[in-house]
């Protein structure tokens, strides 16, 4: 069987993909117009396999790191889902008081990757919690198809009480200095927006591809705002000259920056819209950003 690369792919079937990881397609949609671009050597499977997650072999941050003290606890989000589970990540040679950062995942709850990108914060000087909102639900099911279904049970609004309420957990743990920041992926690109406009004394947001928040909400935004985007991710990056306006109407602090041909996910090393050279830059901004302003 033919090894498939990221160049032997074309654009319609990353922007397939991500309509599917966006619930616009069902799972028999979305393999029936995958199946036009299986041609030649490249197979149905073959091509399924290719743009899926692949967490085995992307973990970068192992889970026994022995620079870290990972674990998974339970806090309280009494607006929320009650008892939320979360992966808090503090590293072991820091003296002193640290700051904090809410990692947030996508669509479909706390999956490997998610977990990884928490201990990579953590890796970076930070103490970091990234939150299951599937808690209720009983928790990231094991494979994100599952997971996108479970996550689409629970109102969003309820789900950004949950990541407050981290905020809340991470502002008065011992360790912390008190400085907490957001940084969240797709579904939690909107959560890092929306905690910038509900959270008064959040120091830093970083949305990476996140719904924007609408013009009456976006011009309460009071945390510093890095926003992160993929060139070609077009459905989110739609939303993005209203909420500039915004921000520079009302004088709110931001920088966005928009990488050359990189889809939406491409921070995500766990699957082919992966780019290593924007993942590598946005995530360098993003650790400068939090120790500017954290």
């Amino acid at each position: 069987m033919a090894i498939l690369k990221k160049e032997d792919i074309s654009q319609e079937v990353f922007d397939l993909y991500d309509d599917y990881a966006h619930n616009k397609l069902t799972r028999k949609e979305f393999l029936e117009k995958l199946s036009l671009y299986a041609v030649g050597a490249i197979t149905l499977p073959a091509l399924l396999s290719f743009i899926s997650p692949d967490y085995i072999n992307s973990i970068i941050i192992p889970e026994e790191d022995p620079r870290l003290d990972s674990k998974m606890i339970t806090y309280n989000s009494p607006k929320g889902g009650k008892k939320i589970d979360g992966l808090l990540s503090i590293p072991k040679d820091k003296k002193g008081k640290l700051p904090g950062v809410v990692v947030v995942h996508e669509n479909r709850g706390l999956n490997p990757y998610i977990k990884d990108v928490g201990r990579r914060t953590a890796i970076e000087g930070f103490i970091s919690l990234a939150p299951d909102a599937l808690t209720p639900l009983g928790g990231y099911p094991g494979n994100d198809d599952e997971g996108r279904t479970l996550q689409r049970k629970r109102d969003r609004m309820e789900m950004l009480e949950d990541f407050i309420a981290a905020y809340n957990y991470l502002k008065k743990h011992k360790k912390c200095n008190g400085n907490v920041g957001v940084v969240g992926f797709c579904f939690g690109g909107w959560i890092s927006n929306m905690m910038a406009v509900q959270v008064p004394d959040l120091g830093a947001a970083v949305p990476y591809y996140g719904r924007q928040p609408n013009d009456e909400l976006a011009a309460k935004v009071k945390a510093p705002l890095l926003l992160q985007y993929g060139e070609l991710d077009k459905r989110v990056n739609a939303g993005w000259p209203a909420y500039e306006k915004i921000l520079k109407a009302n004088n709110i602090p931001h920088t966005a920056h928009f990488y050359p041909n990189a889809n939406h996910g491409f921070h995500n090393n766990t699957t082919p819209r992966y780019d290593k050279e924007a993942a590598d830059l946005s995530w360098k901004r993003t650790i400068d950003f939090f120790n500017k302003h954290l």
